[in-house]
């Protein structure tokens, strides 16, 4: 299990990886500064996907990363 600083970590540079630095701080300040609530945004996130395509998507990412 990831510490908190590791989650923490991982997250910013996952968010830089996939939008730049500059971008992932606009994120990060989005997100801080805009009430946010994860759970209802999970709900609309993905609305034409099945829960199973979504797992199996998940268990394919996660596949690739112990690959590497």
């Amino acid at each position: 299990m990831l510490t908190d600083t590791e989650i923490k970590l991982e997250g910013i540079r996952a968010l830089s990886g996939a939008l730049g630095d500059i971008q992932a701080e606009r994120f990060v300040a989005l997100v801080q500064r805009e009430p946010f609530d994860y759970t209802e945004w999970q709900k609309t996130l993905w609305p034409e996907r099945t829960v199973d395509e979504l797992s199996r998507a998940a268990m394919e990412v996660r596949a690739v990363k112990k690959i590497r």
